[in-house]
């Protein structure tokens, strides 16, 4: 190997480390203010890759549909719990229409936008706001009534999600890969190296999310309720937070992390209906070595997940996959040592 070589491979690391950034920081997210280990977190990546490469086709997305039927599933479960509370069939009907509008909105654009082949960026917009729309539903419908269990069966529950989306994604979009057209075909040189504009445009997107998130939690009021509820739930409920709020609200933007990463990722590599699971895993290993609660952390463990797996192609491509998914190993038994053991939250 020469220095151009490690070169090459070093700016392919940090193209995919700044993604894996993004999931690594969304999967801290999640679990530091639901105690979810958000599995299916690859999934979202695969919807938006997916979503986006449909309406490509000037067809209507089966995730719209998905999103409609979800939508419908929270709004019958909501108009049934506020009738037990209220007894009111005003009520009932106004708790539906609350958690109907949006998806419904979403579905009804997407569908008359989908024929009309609109410019790129029009549509990675309109499939943002499709695979977005997803998180509160799969709260709401996964995990808001089991919110005070154990994190096992929040794991486990994690893992029946998982395999319902990836069944979904196999029924929407089928077993055919699709590779989406890159937002920027510029080359730039570098020495010996050549950059293309869409490996500009995940570094610098991936930087900007990471400085919005951080103005969010450091500014906003939902932010800092959002914290609150991170640090001490029965504390922040006891201030007037609402925990199933925040867990909706972090489920929101854990989607929106997954939609943009598939977007990122679409146009330099080829994504199928499962792909999904293996992105998410390389982010929940970057999320592991920040102890699933340091966002600076996760951040610097997805650049050298990305850097391992770049130069594990490249030594024995056969096994980079084996290679990064055995970093854990090590992390987990040094996190075992040194960290203090506590029982598990009721």
């Amino acid at each position: 190997m020469d220095l151009t070589i490690a070169g090459i491979l070093m700016l392919d690391g940090i193209t995919n480390g700044a993604v894996y950034a993004l999931l690594g920081l969304a999967t801290v997210l999640v679990f530091a203010v639901t105690r979810v280990i958000f599995i299916p977190q690859g999934e979202f990546v695969a919807y938006g890759a997916l979503t986006l490469a449909i309406l490509q086709t000037g067809q209507v997305p089966g995730t719209a549909w998905l999103l409609l039927l979800l939508a419908g599933l929270a709004a019958l479960t909501d108009a049934a719990q506020s009738w037990r509370a209220h007894r009111e069939v005003g009520t009932a009907l106004l708790a539906a229409a609350r958690t109907l509008w949006l998806p419904a909105a979403v579905c009804g654009l997407t569908v008359w936008a989908a024929p009309q082949r609109f410019p790129l960026v029009v549509q990675a917009v309109l499939t943002i706001a499709v695979v977005t729309a997803f998180g509160p539903l799969v709260y709401r419908l996964a995990y808001q009534r089991l919110a005070d269990a154990a994190p096992l069966v929040l794991l486990i529950v994690s893992v029946g999600v998982h395999f319902a989306l990836t069944g979904l994604g196999l029924l929407f979009f089928g077993a055919e890969g699709f590779r989406n057209p890159s937002f920027w075909d510029a080359r730039f040189n570098l020495g010996p190296l050549m950059l293309s504009g869409q490996a500009l445009i995940i570094v610098l997107t991936s930087m900007a999310l990471i400085v919005l998130l951080w103005q969010f939690f450091e500014r906003t009021l939902y932010g800092k309720a959002l914290r609150a509820t991170a640090i001490n739930r029965l504390g922040a409920r006891l201030m007037g937070v609402s925990t199933h709020q925040a867990g909706q609200l972090t489920f929101a933007m854990a989607a929106l992390i997954g939609a943009l990463s598939g977007l990122l990722i679409g146009p330099t590599t080829t994504v199928f209906y499962d792909s999904g699971f293996l992105i998410g895993l390389k982010g929940f290993v970057a999320a592991v070595m920040g102890g699933l609660a340091s966002y600076p952390a996760a951040a610097v463990g997805a650049l050298f997940v990305g850097l391992v797996e770049a130069f594990g192609s490249f030594w024995a491509s056969a096994f980079k996959e084996v290679i990064v998914f055995t970093l854990i190993l090590p992390i987990l038994v040094w996190r075992s040592m040194t960290d203090g053991h506590h029982g598990e939250d009721h």
